[in-house]
């Protein structure tokens, strides 16, 4: 309950900005933030615990006599990483501006505890993101390579002058429906305008 398959969540604050969200946050329902709250308290407890445990057992230093300065070190405590009670989702993101070009964002832990019980989505600390320009994008696809015995389907960003593509969603690596869903909407915004709405499939 905690997270969720990859779903796509799409934002479109003017005629020629659009926004892909793929995220395993769950729905914002009251269920999923009690016990969002829950583990988030859990945490914070065993947190207070390590710390606690640190604190008595590290030693207590000695101030020398024959010297007049010292050389403190912090404890392993002080450098406690919060990070730890924070990352649970994962969350990627593609941003077109069309005229300007494409960014692309990839989460290493994804939401927040604190985002997604105020029912958001976003990505938490450590996350990569590149900013392609339109002059450089050749092309938008979608390929497919096999995993084991199944075929598994990604989109991709064609940049002039590199060799290697540029794969969107790199972490979740989305379904099929998704991943169309997506071309269509990235094609629509940035080379085929559409009245009525580029993103009207499901």
């Amino acid at each position: 309950m905690l997270t969720t398959a990859p779903h796509l969540e799409v934002r479109r604050p003017s005629p020629t900005t659009a926004e892909f969200t793929v995220t395993t946050c769950p729905p914002p329902t009251i269920s999923n933030r009690l016990l969002l709250a829950l583990v988030f308290v859990l945490r914070v407890l065993l947190a207070a615990s390590v710390l606690f445990l640190l604190y008595l057992t590290w030693p207590l230093a000695t101030l020398p006599a024959s010297t007049s300065t010292t050389t403190t070190t912090s404890p392993e405590y002080a450098q406690f990483p919060g990070s730890i009670l924070w990352r649970i989702h994962t969350t990627e993101s593609l941003l077109v501006l069309r005229g300007l070009g494409i960014q692309t964002t990839s989460s290493s832990s994804g939401a927040t505890l604190a985002l997604a019980l105020a029912g958001g989505a976003g990505a938490g600390g450590g996350s990569t993101t590149r900013f392609i320009p339109t002059e450089k994008i050749r092309d938008v696809l979608i390929n497919e390579a096999f995993r084991g015995f199944a075929v598994r389907y990604y989109l991709v960003v064609v940049v002039d002058g590199e060799e290697d593509v540029v794969v969107v969603f790199p972490r979740l690596l989305p379904g099929r429906r998704i991943v169309e869903r997506v071309w269509r909407g990235v094609r629509g915004c940035l080379w085929e305008p559409q009245e009525g709405g580029w993103d009207s499939g499901g």
